[in-house]
């Protein structure tokens, strides 16, 4: 929904289950409607939706018939389209996800052409008056390339590359259609590009460098034609969950994009597991609820900070677990993306600080124009935390325009 000019605010629909289009599109109307009419029961919804690429293809499949089938359906709900979730490419649900989640990655066609699918219904869909813009990966998975060094300058290469084929992809829908979207590095703990440090050396150092020559020799641009055309259409997706686990100060990574010029094409709104260890004398009370969230579907990395403030990460939840009493600690931080709306679990806290201090900078400044609630969670949370999902929805979305004044 739009809360205000240009920015528009919704939920990403990875949480409903359903790889192929007929299962996805079932699951959407059962929800969409329903939702709209809780929260936004007068004036357009917007959908963050999530589409795998079983269900990309089965959309642009049979002449587009389920495209326009869709966009009938969503005219007459009175909803629209502006983000894609284009991180996950296969199952994600009721499966082990894991790091498979990053399969295939950006060295691959096949994840290039899954995006450029993706920007090529987006830009079906989305309304004339709106940027599009879709979440992707960070572009590998870095314990993939663990002690070999010598392979990530070449991994870098080659993802750069077919996201330089995606930008010209963008290049010529914008020529051609007037629609402006851009795609959205999403940086995540263990991912090849896992933390702002990451993203801005990469952005820095390979894409424009290799993006200008690109644009330059393809289009004829100048290097400030081509620089600017790369910043309009490679932009970072801050998942306020995954920059709170690797304990980023939210107001210099701000700062230093705005110094760069380098734009959020949107925020994902979503909170992190957060156990304080500093008391030695709850940390087994605190390590038994942490099993609760010990869960095999999804990946769950921690990052442990010493009281010297260095940080030891893990790459997932059960192995930090397995090593609790090895080292001290003073604080943990785990991708788990829990419910926005709470603050505590048993011993356990979240980081909704971080979520509340990323919003307050939104009310003053123009930092994107796109929103997206992200608890993906539901079905693996502990099962004392399971309610009904609609209401689960309903109330992460007023929780954020109750944050946001709006």
């Amino acid at each position: 929904m739009q809360i205000a000019d240009n920015l528009h605010l919704s939920y990403c629909t990875n949480i409903h289950a359903g790889e192929s289009w007929v299962d996805c599109f079932e699951q959407l109307k059962i929800y969409l409607p329903e939702i709209k009419r809780r929260v936004s029961p007068h004036k357009p919804f917007g959908i963050g939706l999530r589409l795998s690429n079983q269900s990309a293809n089965d959309l642009l499949a049979n002449e587009k018939f389920y495209l326009k089938e869709f966009h009938k359906w969503l005219i007459s709900n009175d909803l629209y389209v502006f983000t894609l979730n284009g991180f996950p490419y296969g199952g994600f649900h009721r499966e082990v996800v894991k790091d498979a989640v990053h399969q295939p990655d950006w060295t691959t066609e096949a994840r290039k052409i899954y995006t450029q699918n993706l920007f090529e219904i987006l830009a079906s869909l989305l309304p004339s008056h709106i940027t599009g813009g879709i979440s992707t990966s960070p572009l590998s998975y870095k314990p993939w390339f663990k002690n070999k060094p010598e392979l990530q300058s070449q991994v870098l290469m080659t993802a750069t590359q077919n996201i330089l084929e995606v930008v010209a992809q963008l290049i010529d829908i914008q020529q051609n259609t007037g629609k402006i979207m851009h795609l959205d590095i999403e940086p995540e703990p263990d991912g090849l590009l896992e933390n702002s440090g990451d993203f801005f050396t990469y952005y820095q150092k390979h894409l424009l460098p290799q993006g200008i020559d690109f644009l330059c020799q393809k289009y004829g641009f100048d290097s400030l034609e081509a620089e600017k055309r790369l910043k309009t259409h490679v932009q970072l997706c801050y998942d306020i969950c995954h920059f709170a686990v690797a304990y980023e100060n939210h107001h210099e990574v701000l700062a230093k994009l705005q110094n760069q010029n380098i734009a959020i094409g949107k925020f994902q709104i979503s909170s992190a597991l957060r156990a304080d260890l500093s008391n030695w004398s709850n940390n087994p009370l605190i390590f038994n609820d942490l099993q609760k969230f010990n869960e095999s579907t999804y990946l769950h990395q921690v990052i442990a900070q010493k009281p010297d403030k260095q940080l030891v990460q893990y790459n997932d939840l059960h192995w930090a677990l397995t090593q609790q009493d090895q080292i001290e600690f003073s604080e943990w931080r785990i991708h788990f993306h829990v419910p926005l709306f709470m603050e505590k679990y048993g011993h356990l806290e979240s980081t909704q600080s971080d979520v509340k201090t990323v919003l307050n900078y939104l009310k003053s400044a123009h930092y994107t124009q796109h929103l997206e609630v992200e608890t993906y969670t539901w079905d693996v949370l502990p099962e004392d935390l399971q309610t009904d999902l609609a209401s689960s929805i309903e109330r992460e979305i007023k929780q954020v325009l109750a944050w946001l004044e709006v």
